[in-house]
């Protein structure tokens, strides 16, 4: 795949001029050419853009010389983003008619060929990275692993494995007769300290390289209170201690107010979703550097009507307090990380939630700086978010300016990862 996605670059490459004909640079060497290129920091537009790449890394940025023998790609009219980071998808899943019952009818196999259909439609749409919050069998493990080895093109992932939630919790699968698909740790399902730490344990063992906990109850499970808080204290400062002896952070589901301050108290490194956020969450995620991870787009894009009564009963109730919440978390000043919860909105739309954030208080280049900057703090991840030296090559185009209209960002016309082309328009 690697190399055929260099096929692909190479074919809109032109030749270049104002070389530096005494510096030959090695094959791997391209320059990119663009309009201009946001400076996410600053929030402003540089003009021009010009842009050094080799294996995979941004060496240069607007030199007074291109190296000679550069393969060139002319993008003009473009504005260059960094490559946009989406901090809670679930890439083998989709929420569509049947997706209550296909637990019992597929297996981790048929998720990971799922999901890599979604990741090209996630990649192609801007997102070079992403975190996977949830999957079966280690369906999101084996789909980040077939990517990283070139087999399918996607994003890169920073799986979570099986969410972690209590028996009966918005992480197990009810709603079934005794004994069909009845989980244990190994699973994610952990009742009292020691099944958590084990779950958690199992969890790095294969792969995770986040964990994800059920702080609450949730809307798209069939338990009946949606913001009821779920592990206990003990059980989520037990999984966020297990987890940071590994080196991996803690993602925590959560709607309900006392669910949430209990996890942000607990130590995770972020609450997603957060409907029903207070003066007392916003003060405690703010000292401790707590990110939200709002998820607001569902509010325009679930199809409501079509889900089980039950799942319609909490999704009315829960997403008018999201928004709310949203808009107060913004005037708090609460850090928040750029997040879908994409399955539940359609696979490759994931940008149309940065107009949700502009519409609730922030500025278009507040709201680029929660898929760049802001996602790779939660990440851990220095390498990428900046239009830099040093940086990954991942860079996304669009036809104007984004800091004018952030919407812009829903009809990418170029993607770039690695330094490889990926789609141009």
């Amino acid at each position: 795949m690697r190399g055929m996605l260099t096929l692909v670059a190479a074919a809109f490459v032109t030749s270049s001029s104002g070389v530096l004909p005494q510096d030959p640079p090695s094959a791997a060497t391209t320059v990119v050419r663009a309009a201009a290129y946001v400076d996410v920091d600053q929030g402003r537009r540089i003009e021009p853009c010009v842009l050094v790449l080799r294996e995979g890394r941004i060496v240069d940025v607007n030199p007074e010389a291109t190296p000679a023998g550069a393969q060139v790609v002319e993008l003009p009219g473009i504005t260059l983003v960094p490559g946009l980071i989406d901090c809670h998808v679930h890439l083998t899943y989709d929420v569509d008619p049947g997706f209550t019952l296909r637990r019992v009818q597929e297996t981790a196999v048929d998720e990971a060929l799922r999901g890599a259909g979604n990741a090209w439609r996630t990649l192609s749409a801007g997102f070079t990275t992403v975190r996977n919050l949830g999957s079966h069998g280690f369906s999101d493990v084996a789909l980040m692993r077939a990517i990283d080895r070139g087999f399918v093109p996607g994003p890169r992932i920073v799986p979570a494995a099986h969410a972690l939630g209590i028996t009966g919790g918005h992480a197990d699968q009810t709603g079934f007769a005794p004994g069909v698909l009845e989980g244990g740790p190994e699973q994610g399902i952990a009742d009292g300290v020691d099944q958590c730490i084990a779950a958690v344990r199992y969890q790095v063992k294969h792969g995770a390289k986040v964990i994800k906990i059920c702080a609450t109850a949730g809307v798209l499970s069939f338990e009946d209170a949606v913001g009821a808080q779920q592990f206990s204290d003990e059980e989520m400062r037990a999984i966020v201690a297990e987890a940071g002896r590994h080196g991996l952070k803690v993602a925590a589901h959560a709607h309900g107010t006392a669910g949430i301050l209990a996890a942000v108290r607990a130590g995770v490194a972020s609450i997603e979703h957060g409907s029903m956020l207070s003066d007392e969450i916003f003060a405690e995620m703010k000292q401790r550097g707590t990110f939200l991870v709002p998820t607001s787009y569902i509010a325009e894009a679930l199809p409501i009507a079509e889900l089980p009564p039950q799942l319609q009963r909490k999704a009315r109730l829960v997403i008018p307090l999201a928004r709310a919440s949203l808009v107060k978390a913004i005037a708090a000043g609460v850090p928040i990380a750029f997040g879908t919860d994409a399955a539940v909105i359609p696979h490759g739309d994931n940008a149309h939630e940065f107009a949700i954030y502009v519409k609730c208080g922030m500025t278009p280049a507040a709201a680029i700086r929660t898929a760049t900057v802001n996602a790779a703090a939660l990440l851990g991840t220095d390498d990428r978010g900046r239009i830099a030296v040093g940086k990954l090559a991942d860079l996304v185009g669009v036809a104007g300016d984004p800091l004018q209209d952030v919407t812009l960002l829903e009809r990418v016309t170029f993607v770039m990862k690695d330094g490889e082309v990926v789609r141009q328009d």
